[in-house]
């Protein structure tokens, strides 16, 4: 665990991909025991790349840190009234179930339900009526494709990088978590809540008021390239060839960015020609870039960025370097010296820097990051703590391939 505020709950984890295993990741890293119900050989997401050569997957060990794991065969019924068991076990911080299963089956909540009435379950989905999507199939839906990069592409799309909409929804699944948690302290009631990717990704971009736009307008944004819309803010090679995000959105950003590249009196043209202050409006630089932009593009190439930065620094200037990501992961002000991350022996057999929580409690201490599991290394002590029982029906339970284990583990947690 990373810090202790939730270590009293205890949350029951069956769900592969990104947005499922992020919601329980979120839990575990604020202290909240996460035991992830796993198939014997690992679930569709086991071996997911990027991978290493002798075929463990990183993104796995990444999305499963500070939890643990029991490895049971769910293809029989033995196995699956025993996750079922485990799901609902007794006790007040117990009987949370986090999951991306189907809403039909052995999981249901309905089924669950039959073994204890207040059962909290959290179920992330593809769509609200239960139809299977991915944030890649929910994004080409939403009309984002179609305004990211250069105008030049015209209509062609362009699919992000980022599982923008499954780390978001992992995110709201936790906090979904939580407060159907508290409300079950406060009123002894246990629901399922949903909480589909479709409707996360529609709700984030109406919230952004970018469906409004659209029924305004009756038309779709423009691409803006590395534009970004509404503000004032792109990116500049200085002379030395070093290419910066350079902002300015808050009127102190705007005076410092004139400051540091001395073109106030330029700017001060350009204002009194058209009429308009850019000191206050972020919105009015964005609709004069045509005539700001290219000062503010000479101004940057002819400055090292040896040069530039301390004064972009000393004056309040947003600002940001392009970095590989090879450099980022090299880069000692985000790895080596920033606090959440720790080098850790990891389940595939390499030592790396993995990521803590990302929040800072300045009133308590940071412990350092869990690695993941391996798949079944807590069976034995999840049997015997968690449903009492005892060795020779752990073994018995072995030897029928209900269940499987791995004892050496490379680093204790």
């Amino acid at each position: 665990m990373t810090y202790k505020l939730l270590k009293t709950l205890r949350v029951v984890e069956a769900s592969s991909f990104v947005a499922s295993p992020t919601a329980g990741l979120y839990l575990a890293q604020m202290g909240a025991e996460i035991i992830r119900i796993d198939q014997i050989g690992g679930g569709p997401d086991f071996n997911r790349w990027p991978r290493v050569a002798g075929g463990a997957s990183l993104y796995w060990e990444g999305l499963n840190k500070a939890k643990k794991s029991i490895a049971i065969d769910l293809s029989h019924k033995q196995g699956r009234e025993l996750a079922q068991r485990l799901i609902t076990a007794p006790g007040e911080q117990a009987g949370l179930f986090l999951t991306n299963y189907p809403l039909n089956g052995f999981l249901s909540h309905e089924r669950l339900c039959e073994l204890r009435r207040d059962l909290v379950t959290v179920r992330i989905m593809g769509h609200a009526d239960g139809g299977s999507a991915l944030d890649y199939t929910v994004n080409c839906a939403i009309g984002l494709p179609q305004i990211t990069g250069p105008a030049s592409l015209g209509e062609q799309p362009v699919n992000h990088v980022l599982p923008a909409w499954d780390l978001l929804t992992g995110a709201y699944a936790a906090f979904a978590m939580l407060a159907a948690e508290r409300f079950r302290r406060e009123t002894g009631k246990g629901q399922e809540v949903r909480v589909p990717l479709m409707d996360m990704a529609l709700a984030s971009i109406s919230n952004l008021g970018l469906i409004a736009e659209a029924l305004h307008t009756g038309a779709n944004r423009p691409r803006y390239g590395n534009e970004v819309y509404g503000a004032f803010g792109r990116d500049y090679l200085t002379a030395d060839n070093k290419r910066l995000m350079v902002m300015a959105i808050t009127p102190r950003q705007w005076t410092g960015l004139l400051e540091a590249l001395h073109i106030a009196e330029a700017v001060a043209g350009i204002e009194m020609a058209r009429r308009v202050s850019f000191a206050q409006d972020e919105g009015a630089r964005f609709e004069h870039r045509d005539a700001l932009v290219p000062i503010v593009e000479a101004a940057i190439s002819e400055r090292n960025s040896t040069e530039l930065i301390p004064e972009f620094d000393r004056l309040g200037v947003c600002w940001g370097p392009y970095q590989t990501m090879l450099e980022t992961a090299r880069d000692p002000m985000h790895m080596r010296d920033n606090q959440m991350f720790a080098e850790v022996m990891n389940p595939s057999g390499l030592t790396y820097p993995i990521a803590g929580a990302p929040a800072t409690l300045p009133s308590d201490e940071r412990q350092p990051p869990c690695r993941a599991p391996f798949l079944g290394e807590h069976t034995e002590e999840i049997l015997s703590t968690l449903l009492g029982l005892g060795a020779a029906e752990i073994s018995r339970l072995h030897d029928t391939g209900t269940v499987a284990s791995r004892q050496e583990t490379p680093r204790a947690c």
